[in-house]
């Protein structure tokens, strides 16, 4: 049980580190969306490979922090029986979710992106707007990281589920547990 309390350890800390790193790319996109636009409005020119470095900046940045996001718990799901719902249930909730859900999905895009990823790095793919960035390859290999990242984080979701579930959840630091939901107090009158 200790192995899967470091694997949940192990596998969320490398999500927040990666998450962590290209939250920052966030700046970087407003900062070449900005000069974007003073130079187009202000100086009647334009770059194309800024323009292109803005929506690339974009693409590896969602990418990369998918897997954050989900260690975070901050993906949007329909949570009317979830929220609500006991340790044990989001546990079992969460194993089959992963199980038929995530994993399925993350080999499909694992599946159709390695040939997609594969014939980009073949020729060194690069934009295809004239004076455009180069290496496009990159950025669509960030496709396979997130496939990885979500994927992994799932492993910690299963793991961290079957700690639960052999009541053995007091392994993982409080970070790493399901939240608590506190009960909101009615106001008194």
């Amino acid at each position: 049980m200790r192995a899967l309390a470091l694997a949940v350890q192990a596998i969320g800390g490398l999500n927040r580190l990666v998450g962590n790193v290209f939250s920052w790319l966030a700046v970087g996109v407003v900062a070449i969306c900005f000069i974007v636009v003073v130079q187009r409005y202000l100086f009647h020119t334009t770059f194309l490979w800024m323009q292109d470095l803005y929506v690339w900046l974009s693409g590896a940045m969602f990418t990369a922090v998918a897997g954050f996001a989900l260690f975070r718990d901050d993906h949007v799901r329909v949570d009317i029986l979830y929220r609500p719902a006991s340790t044990r249930t989001k546990a079992i909730c969460d194993i089959v979710g992963v199980l038929i859900f995530l994993f399925p999905f993350m080999f499909v895009v694992w599946t159709w992106g390695l040939p997609y990823v594969q014939r980009s790095w073949s020729f060194y793919e690069a934009s295809q707007n004239i004076g455009g960035m180069p290496g496009l390859f990159v950025l669509k290999t960030f496709i396979l990281v997130f496939a990885v990242l979500i994927a992994l984080q799932g492993v910690s979701m299963i793991a961290r589920a079957i700690l639960v579930l052999a009541d053995k959840e007091d392994l993982l630091p409080p970070a790493y547990r399901y939240p608590v939901e506190a009960e909101e107090e009615m106001p008194s009158v």
